[in-house]
């Protein structure tokens, strides 16, 4: 009798699929809840910018001089009353910013009733002249006011004719500008004998407390040149040698000439 085969049966091992997480959907009474939160914070939100609850009582200025401070004071006068959540830094721009004395400035709201603004003020560098006006200038050029008595202050002239536009507030024309933006970085590091007064065009020269003329040149490599020249006017006194001058218009060739001695 033949042998029958023996059937044996496979069973197949099929790879565990992976659970498949159901992504939860809120509820409708969630949905509900959050919808009336969210109306119910920009209702509070437009209701205190209306409400007196946080009204500018009090302006606190801070920075500048007496003065300064009084004239934003006055600029912002008109928002006294305004809710501090309608106050933003776009209206005080327009009314702080035009100030001339006024470099930067920030601000900061606190609650409940406080505006507080810190001024940067422009820093004063020249004394422009035309004809027997005066007016001081500040480092970025702009012009900030007018001088009654321009003897009194030790600043530099800068004198122009009669034809260059001044306007207290606007800058100095861009042939000035120089003139300007030169002086301010000499403030914390000044030159030997002070600068006198200022000749600007074309060309830049500042002439120093003891008569000497110093010739930046162009506006190329301000920088550099005030080094150089600071560092001549230690080294041989001619600050102070009266008539002569220090070309440093071309750094790697300065030239100083002291009436009829020359060095380069």
């Amino acid at each position: 009798m033949a042998a029958r085969k023996r059937s044996t049966a496979r069973t197949a091992v099929l790879p565990a699929r992976r659970g498949v997480r159901a992504v939860p959907f809120p509820s409708l009474r969630s949905v509900l809840v959050g919808l009336a939160l969210l109306l119910l914070a920009v209702g509070g939100y437009a209701a205190a910018r209306e409400t007196s609850l946080f009204a500018v009582r009090t302006l606190d200025v801070r920075g500048g001089t007496p003065v300064l401070r009084a004239q934003v004071r006055k600029a912002l006068a008109d928002d006294v009353g305004l809710s501090l959540l309608r106050i933003d830094g776009a209206g005080l721009d327009r009314l702080v910013s035009p100030i001339p004395g006024v470099r930067s400035f920030t601000y900061d709201r606190s609650f409940p009733s406080t505006l507080r603004i810190a001024i940067l003020p422009e820093r004063p560098v020249l004394i422009l002249r035309r004809s027997d006006k005066a007016y001081l200038v500040a480092a970025t050029g702009r012009i900030v006011r007018p001088l009654v008595r321009p003897r009194l202050s030790h600043l530099p002239r800068l004198w122009v004719t009669k034809d260059v536009r001044v306007r207290v507030g606007g800058t100095l024309p861009r042939s000035l500008l120089d003139a300007a933006t030169t002086l301010g970085p000499l403030r914390g590091a000044p030159l030997p004998g002070g600068i006198q007064s200022v000749r600007a065009g074309k060309e830049l020269t500042l002439m120093l407390g003891g008569g000497l003329e110093l010739r930046l040149g162009d506006r190329g490599d301000l920088a550099l040149k005030l080094a150089i020249a600071r560092r001549i006017l230690r080294a041989t006194g001619a600050a102070l040698a009266g008539d002569g001058y220090l070309d440093v218009s071309v750094p790697e060739r300065p030239v100083l000439s002291l009436k009829s001695q020359v060095t380069s």
